[in-house]
């Protein structure tokens, strides 16, 4: 039997965070998993998606046929707090409630197939869940809290060196599984950045993600391979990723990314979206943003001093602490 959950301090609490490895889901579970215990657990795993398909949610288990773990055991001590992200993840969250005899709070962002199976549901308003279980919040959740960007933003930064303000930070997302970043966008997009900058003058910054198509980076490289006015990122050394987002004056994300919108919207800088083709979600989501005047569309007039920074992690945190303490205190 594990020890007395809900007579523990939070960050006593054992906590997992579970999903089958999209970088989008993973960073999701993490970010809520980590501000609930600095000590969480990652487990990842390998779900066939033939199962997560057809079979009846009488029947969820942890069958090897079905879920292999890749990173992590799924075995007892069990956790406290299962934060899973993801649907098939989902499954594997049942799953592991089911085997665990001990009170467990269980907890997943984005819709599930079946919500009621859990303790909190986290959503966004694109998603169209509801339920009493259900919390919306504006944007993705991720762990790029104040404490992260305050250091990204100290000291000197060779980077950044000799580059005349305002900085302009540009966050390259990639290709969907249903929609293409092709070359024709990365010109367009280059040309938006251009006027831009005959605007307002300053640098460039520019960072791909691993989904950024290699196309897209040699179009854009040979673009700007003789300005000194622009930085890219080719890979070697570390990311400059989140310095961008605590130095930068202005950042523009390519609309493909929640999790990079997400992750913009945290720091104070004005962001503005370039737009590549999305489906409804996407398209959704991106809406939602614009018609609260959070973010605008690159190219439109956008707000030029900081904002106050947007972050729904701490908002889902504190929801989850307060379902802890009463879920665990009432189960023993």
């Amino acid at each position: 039997m594990q020890a007395n959950a809900a007579s523990r301090a939070p960050g006593d609490l054992r906590v997992w965070h579970l999903t089958t490895g999209e970088t989008g889901t993973r960073q999701q579970a993490r970010g809520l998993a980590t501000a609930l215990s600095p000590r969480a657990e990652e487990r990842l795993v390998r779900v066939s998606r033939i199962w997560a398909a057809l079979v009846p949610r009488a029947l969820i288990g942890l069958s090897p046929a079905a879920v292999t773990p890749l990173a992590g055991r799924l075995e007892p001590p069990w956790p406290d707090v299962l934060v899973s992200c993801g649907r098939r993840s989902a499954l594997v969250a049942m799953a592991i409630r089911r085997r665990n005899p001990a009170p467990m709070v269980c907890i997943h962002i984005q819709p599930p197939t079946y919500p009621e199976a859990f303790d909190l549901v986290i959503v966004m308003p694109h998603d169209r869940l509801d339920g009493a279980n259900v919390l919306r919040v504006d944007t993705a959740l991720h762990a790029i809290g104040p404490a992260i960007l305050a250091a990204a933003a100290a000291g000197e930064d060779p980077w950044f060196a000799g580059l005349p303000r305002p900085w302009t930070g540009v966050l390259l997302g990639g290709s969907t599984r249903r929609q293409p970043f092709a070359v024709e966008d990365a010109l367009r997009l280059a040309d938006q950045l251009d006027a831009l900058r005959g605007e307002i003058g300053g640098s460039l910054l520019i960072t791909p993600s691993r989904r950024t198509p290699p196309a897209v980076l040699g179009g854009l490289g040979a673009r700007y391979l003789a300005d000194q006015t622009v930085r890219f990122w080719d890979g070697a050394g570390p990311n400059p990723y989140v310095a961008i987002l605590a130095r930068a004056d202005r950042l523009v994300v390519t609309s493909d990314s929640v999790s990079m919108i997400s992750e913009a919207l945290a720091a104070s800088a004005p962001v503005s979206i370039f737009q590549l083709p999305a489906g409804r979600r996407h398209s959704r989501f991106l809406q939602a943003l614009v018609d609260k005047a959070i973010v605008a569309p690159l190219g439109a007039a956008a707000p030029s001093t900081p904002r106050v920074a947007i972050d729904a992690t701490p908002v889902a945190a504190a929801a989850a602490r307060r379902l802890i303490a009463e879920r665990l205190a009432a189960r023993l």
